[in-house]
């Protein structure tokens, strides 16, 4: 499982191969410093911790700056494992956006706008009470929660205004779009969670690897060169045709 630690620079659209017009989220894929490497053997278990974004060390807590000398790396912002590390790393490596490649596929996690706190209208997409006929202070409301007699009390779970937003979401089998190695960016094809200037993690897809990914452009290169020579033919037979 490949991961990188990245922050969303903003959204844009560009143009794929065949002319298309795509819109992508652009993402700062590093770079990431390769802060330790975990085994079974003396861990437990297997992962690599990566470092992004640097960071004053007079800003670090003791425990946490003695941690990142103790393996030889620089002080980072944002900290994060990620187990069953495929690549073979060590530490003090940097590890960038070239991990990936146009057509992969990714899962991209963050933390969704804070939106406070809302209603039942926006927060649950209710429909909330008449406009006209009488209805008068009742327009965005719920409507009734209890439940008469027995149980005599609210249902766990009710749907009811209350704090939006601010959670950690995963979105699923994001297409990357394009990398570009030098500026260290990655544009992925969609939405990503978060607003402009927060931290996200790239992971690869675990729905769609990256051999399943590979197995994907080469159908689709094999179709497209069916399609050529299909044309190319077709072109042949009207030359002749026409002769």
């Amino acid at each position: 499982m490949i991961g990188l630690l990245g922050k969303k620079l903003g959204q844009t659209r560009v143009y794929d191969a065949h002319g298309n017009l795509v819109p992508v989220t652009v993402v700062l894929a590093g770079p990431n410093c390769v802060l330790q490497c975990k085994t079974v053997a003396t861990d437990g278990y297997d992962a690599v911790q990566l470092g992004f974004d640097g960071q004053k060390e007079q800003r670090l807590t003791k425990g946490l700056l003695g941690h990142i000398r103790k393996q030889g790396g620089t002080p980072v912002r944002r900290i994060r494992e990620f187990r069953g590390f495929s690549l073979a790393v060590k530490p003090g490596d940097i590890v960038g956006p070239a991990v990936f490649a146009a057509g992969d596929f990714v899962d991209a996690i963050g933390i969704t706008k804070g939106r406070g706190f809302e209603g039942v209208v926006k927060r649950h997409n209710f429909r909330g009470g008449d406009s006209t006929h009488g209805a008068k202070g009742w327009h965005r409301r719920p409507g009734a929660i209890g439940q008469r007699l027995f149980p005599g009390t609210v249902m766990r779970g009710t749907r009811m205004p209350g704090h939006m937003g601010q959670v950690q979401r995963t979105i699923q089998n994001l297409e990357v779009v394009q990398v570009m190695e030098a500026d260290n960016l990655l544009l992925v094809k969609g939405a990503i969670p978060g607003a402009c200037g927060d931290y996200v993690v790239i992971r690869e897809s675990k729905k769609f690897p990256k051999a399943k990914a590979e197995e994907r452009r080469q159908a689709l290169a094999a179709a497209a060169k069916a399609k050529e020579a299909a044309k190319a033919e077709g072109k042949a037979g009207a030359k002749s045709g026409k002769r």
